[in-house]
């Protein structure tokens, strides 16, 4: 299975800004978040993080005893000139024009539909690699970012990269993959077992 985790709560998030390759710390209720999440994740046999920091806090604070290889494909969508500014600040336009055209790049960054090509390869690799059998080597956890994440689901799902703007993920939120003998199935998503409503 694969296992998809969001980083915790970052400052980034608290302060509600676009947050794509900008580092932003965990707070605490986004490491207390990610710390919640160990119990749901035991067993698994590799954990894998974006590189950016916020998600290799979170990674480490799984308490899982094995090493955290870092993949490239997992890291968020990169917003361009728009990464870091306060999500009211981005003009309604590029709004509509992300939600019209998957393949609209803003200036400096990168469409969903090149997230979605790097994360539709990773998924394929893992499943390559680690579900031959469904039973088979064990769990695999990604610790990712709103925007990858939401592209796996769609893979599993197979539909198109514009099926993201239709789904909402939290914070510290659990979404899991099964490998099927007719490929890939969605098999839960948005999983938040700490009490905190998200915000």
């Amino acid at each position: 299975m694969l296992i998809l985790v969001r980083h915790g709560e970052s400052t980034g998030n608290a302060a509600r800004l676009l947050l794509g390759r900008m580092e932003a710390p965990l707070t605490e209720r986004g490491l207390a978040q990610a710390r919640s999440l160990a119990p749901f994740v035991r067993g698994a046999t590799r954990l894998i993080s974006s590189p950016l920091g916020r998600a290799r806090e979170t990674a480490d604070a799984l308490g899982l005893d094995l090493p955290v290889e870092v993949d490239d494909r997992w890291v968020e969508v990169d917003y361009g000139e728009y990464d870091g500014q306060p999500l009211t600040s981005v003009p309604a336009e590029i709004w509509q024009a992300w939600r019209r055209d998957p393949t609209f790049r803003p200036a400096g960054g990168e469409s969903l539909a090149e997230a979605g090509l790097r994360v539709r390869a990773a998924c394929e690799e893992l499943m390559a690699t680690d579900g031959e059998d469904a039973r088979g080597p064990g769990d695999v956890v990604v610790v990712s970012h709103v925007s990858p994440i939401k592209a796996a689901a769609c893979w599993a799902l197979g539909t198109g990269d514009e099926g993201a703007w239709r789904l909402y993920l939290a914070n510290a939120s659990i979404t899991r993959i099964v490998w099927g003998p007719g490929g890939p199935t969605l098999h839960g998503f948005n999983q938040t077992p700490w009490s905190d409503p998200p915000g």
